[in-house]
């Protein structure tokens, strides 16, 4: 076996360097843990054309190894829900559902939780467990308890944590419920992104202490709310930062498929676009679309003559915006109880007419009942989602 203590040395200084290793003890654990154990059996290395490539490593060069392990990638370690790399003897196609998250984002995440020694940790979506094996190292593994909803994963993850000296509460289950002895923790962390914050998850918080994570229900436009619970079982913060996970799998939404001509084909309303739907490509105008329509799918698809369409949908409200190219203008077709295009585009107006704020302007409150994102005094940029 390769002795990896260098390459952890020299990640070490490049996450000094990027800004996001900051405090010695979380040095002294980038160290410490050998983010290889945490990759077996192996990772999906990505190719031309959308597939993946195997690596085990049992099967790949030690030096080649440890330069996978410790590059500054995310590491894709599951496909589909199931597919792992010592499965795959050839190149195939599929879509990440477990991976190891670049160290710079693993890093900027735990140090944000400002922890202190003695507290107690929750983290939800344990992945391949390096995270957990951090937080151990810095926290002692009495104080972190891990929840992970693959019993797969979750099994690949106690290996590799034992490998490596720590034995932490880690329970496989509903990553939404959190830990069953419903004890209140210091900070919670999740490595996924949710469409909300769960109440349960403010629940089993400490007055005082922080929930990290990220919030939003696209493959991007998403941020990082860190949020300070209060006395009363409320919580208050902001997004403090761009961020991109995959979906917690109990919210993720179901893709939306069948024939969209006919999804869209009665149109109760049509008129030009007064923004260009094509904005929403964008990290915070996408965010923007979420907070003012949190049920809205940005589809995109090509006709047959290879004309550009978008459309949004909310299955929930069974409404539709669907968008059609005309030169540079564009022209927009509602149907549905919910003008959704109306609601979102409002939003991006008011954005742009506050100067387009970035992502970290937005602050949030979360009570049993509801999730509040406001930017400014603006109420056209202040938005309520109700809990039902």
């Amino acid at each position: 076996m390769t002795d990896t203590a260098t390459h952890r040395r020299a990640l070490a200084d490049r996450l000094e360097k990027a800004g996001v290793l900051k405090t010695p003890k979380w040095r002294a654990a980038v160290e410490a843990v050998p983010r290889e154990e945490f990759l077996n059996p192996g990772v999906f290395l990505p190719m031309e054309g959308g597939r993946w490539r195997p690596a085990t490593a049992l099967g790949t060069d030690p030096a080649e190894w440890a330069e996978i392990a410790y590059s500054d990638e995310s590491l894709t370690t599951q496909l589909d829900g199931h597919l792992t790399a010592d499965q795959s003897p050839a190149p195939v196609t599929g879509s990440p559902t477990s991976s190891s998250t670049m160290p710079v984002t693993v890093v900027d995440m735990i140090e944000r939780l400002d922890v202190e020694d003695g507290h107690r940790v929750l983290e939800i979506g344990t992945g391949t467990g390096y995270s957990s094996a951090l937080m151990c190292h810095r926290l002692g593994e009495d104080n972190v308890t891990t929840v992970e909803v693959d019993p797969d994963v979750a099994a690949r993850a106690d290996a590799a944590l034992e490998a490596v000296g720590f034995s932490t509460w880690t329970v496989t289950g509903d990553g939404l419920l959190g830990h069953p002895r419903r004890a209140p923790y210091d900070r919670v962390i999740a490595t996924c992104a949710v469409s909300r914050i769960p109440y349960t998850w403010i629940r089993q918080t400490k007055p005082g202490g922080i929930v990290l994570t990220t919030v939003g229900s696209w493959g991007y436009g998403t941020g990082l709310a860190k949020v300070v619970v209060s006395d009363d079982g409320t919580a208050e913060g902001r997004i403090v930062d761009r961020s991109s996970f995959m979906q917690a799998r109990s919210q993720a939404a179901v893709p939306i498929a069948g024939d969209l001509s006919a999804r869209t084909a009665y149109p109760d309303s049509e008129r030009p676009a007064e923004v260009p739907p094509t904005i929403l490509g964008e990290w915070m105008p996408a965010f923007i679309a979420q907070l003012a329509s949190p049920g809205a799918q940005l589809v995109r698809a090509t006709t047959d003559d290879g004309a550009q369409l978008l459309h949004l949908f909310d299955p929930d409200r069974e409404s539709f915006a669907e968008f059609i190219a005309e030169g540079e203008t564009w022209t927009v077709r509602q149907g549905g109880p919910l003008a959704l295009w109306d609601v979102i585009e409002r939003a991006l107006l008011a954005w742009q007419a506050a100067g387009s704020p970035d992502i970290t302007a937005v602050q949030l409150r979360i009570t049993e009942r509801t999730h509040t994102y406001w930017i400014g005094d603006d109420p056209e940029l202040r938005w309520e989602h109700r809990i039902v």
